[in-house]
């Protein structure tokens, strides 16, 4: 037959021996085969006579000498067929016992079933040329959704065992497919999926090396939507991981020589039209790129449009979108809403900014920048100040649960947003006591990111919750989160007064000076376990454009995050 051929000496003496082919097969239960009848259509060349020892079917009585020599042609088909039948009924045991090598064949029987997903196999001997017997593959490959028939032709050599002169399949790897080669298997897996090709909301070209913070984004959107991975079937070295290991050419090397044997389905790019915004996003890396460990993100009040995702951050976390950490005072944003809408707390009314404040066992103080008290003041002078005793004076008026209804009901915080790609979503559980008068702060159990905290100044400037989202939503029809509640008229006002002042003449006039428009803003400054520096915080909002930044352990949110949020406001808002 065609290809490679060895030839291995069988016995004493100088008879010659049978060629070995090497050969390779998938197996699987449920398959059909035609066995060693088969061989009975076809005209043999030789009479059992003619094989040394006369009846080469019987095995050999104890006074007799062990055959010697090639098997025969009958003594060839039997061997055969039997041993095919056995490979494709499933009975790899049987099968394996049937050769000179019994532990690699059942190795090798096992790996062409469970490591190259064939289900059923159809074995079909066909004329032997010696003691090499011929046989053609049709089988069946399965991998998740993929199924493709797979036929191809091999072949296995008779030879006879030296000790009792038994004819028996010779082992060699390539019995189960020609390519296959001592030391490799077959296997059948996900090739890498190819990368995507992401557009921004004009149509231009998102490419990773140009903006490196859309890497893990635009990753997430290949695994989503955008590309989808081939399946195919090739060879790769027997001790290589088993697992779910996807398979690409770059692994080649690794694998020594593999070779792919058979396509299920090939691999397939993808493109996606994104709400980013190409130019916001080139600001966004550029104004990070400024503080490390800096994360951004801005996106269209109006719409909710996600415009720009940006991080500054070396180990590659995504904390932009997934960060977890505590807001610090940009989450009296939503506070002052609420107390707003429960009617605790108005822009001109007066309100309490003590130097300190007990409530659940602690006593809170200004201290640092806010080491201050405001005689006779009002809610906006506490809220521009940032003052935080004037926020948990107001505990014990509220119930456990307030603020969490708040965040939820009004602002969308926790329900689950859609946005196209892996996101945290906030989280504003129900505390009692001490906790829940720190939640009123951004502390406690509170955790947010920029994506929320950009959010809630959008939410704030249109008065209304839109869910973020960076796909849109037309391109696979899934269902936006919607909160179940709106601020009242008179709070969204109110509290765009507010974070306008605040922009004005309060903690982020700094940041905010020389912007013209509408513009609002909140700082927060955020303490961590076992930091030096607290986190800075900045969230804002110029015309349709909202941004929320944070830097960890820094310091004041007005004076290190806020230029990161201005940078952006300043050339896209307005």
């Amino acid at each position: 037959m065609a290809g490679s051929h060895r030839r291995r000496r069988v016995g004493s003496g100088a008879s010659a021996r049978a060629t070995r082919t090497r050969i390779a097969v998938v197996v699987g239960v449920g398959a059909a085969v035609v066995g060693a009848a088969g061989f009975g259509a076809y005209s043999l060349l030789e009479d059992d006579k003619v094989e040394s020892g006369g009846n080469a079917l019987s095995a050999p009585a104890s006074s007799d000498p062990v055959k010697t020599g090639p098997p025969g042609p009958r003594e060839t088909a039997r061997a055969a067929g039997e041993f095919l039948a056995a490979w494709a009924g499933g009975d790899t045991e049987t099968a394996a016992g049937m050769t000179d090598d019994r532990k690699a064949a059942l190795r090798g029987l096992d790996a062409y079933r469970e490591d190259a997903g064939v289900e059923k196999v159809k074995l079909t001997p066909g004329r032997p040329q010696g003691t090499e017997v011929p046989f053609s593959v049709d089988a069946r490959v399965t991998f998740g959704d993929n199924v493709k028939p797979w036929a191809y032709n091999s072949a296995l050599e008779v030879v006879r065992d030296e000790k009792t002169g038994e004819p028996e399949v010779a082992w060699d790897p390539s019995l189960i497919h020609p390519k296959l080669t001592e030391g490799e298997r077959l296997r059948t897996g996900s090739t890498e999926a190819p990368p995507i090709r992401a557009l921004d909301r004009t149509g231009a070209r998102l490419d990773p090396e140009e903006y490196p913070s859309l890497a893990p984004v635009l990753a997430d959107l290949r695994e989503r939507y955008g590309a989808k991975a081939g399946v195919k079937v090739w060879t790769e070295p027997a001790d290589a991981p088993r697992g779910d290991k996807k398979k690409d050419e770059k692994d080649d090397d690794k694998a020594g020589t593999p070779e792919t044997l058979l396509v299920l389905s090939k691999a397939k790019p993808g493109t996606l039209q994104t709400t980013l915004d190409a130019a916001v996003q080139e600001t966004a890396e550029e104004a990070v790129a400024k503080q490390g460990g800096a994360a951004l993100v801005a996106l269209q009040p109006s719409t909710g449009q996600i415009l720009a995702v940006a991080n500054q951050v070396p180990d590659g976390h995504n904390t932009a979108l997934q960060g977890t950490l505590p807001p610090g005072s940009t989450m009296k944003v939503v506070t002052a809403s609420m107390l707003m809408d429960k009617g605790l707390a108005a822009p001109d009314r007066p309100h309490p900014c003590p130097r300190y404040k007990a409530y659940g066992g602690w006593e809170f103080e200004n201290v640092g920048d806010n080491s201050f008290t405001i005689q006779g003041g009002t809610f906006t002078q506490s809220f521009t100040a940032s003052c935080n005793t004037a926020f948990i004076s107001m505990a014990e008026k509220l119930e456990n649960d307030d603020l969490t209804k708040q965040a939820r009901d009004v602002f969308g915080i926790g329900l689950n947003w859609q946005t196209g790609v892996t996101t945290f979503d906030g989280s504003v559980p129900v505390q009692s006591g001490v906790e829940m008068a720190l939640s009123l702060i951004g502390q406690g159990g509170v955790r947010m990111n920029p994506l929320t905290m950009a959010s809630v100044s959008a939410t704030a400037k249109s008065g209304v919750f839109k869910q973020p989202h960076l796909v849109p939503q037309g391109f696979d029809g899934r269902q936006f989160a919607t909160a179940p509640k709106s601020m009242k008229a008179s709070t969204a006002q109110s509290l765009r007064e507010l974070m306008e002042e605040t922009a004005r003449t309060g903690t982020a006039a700094g940041a905010m000076s020389g912007l013209t428009g509408q513009v609002g803003a909140k700082t927060g400054s955020a303490e961590m376990g076992g930091q030096e520096e607290t986190d800075a915080w900045f969230t804002a909002y110029r015309g349709d454009l909202a941004a929320a930044a944070t830097v960890p352990n820094i310091g004041h949110g007005g004076e290190f995050a806020g230029p990161l949020v201005r940078d952006v406001l300043a050339a896209h808002g307005g």
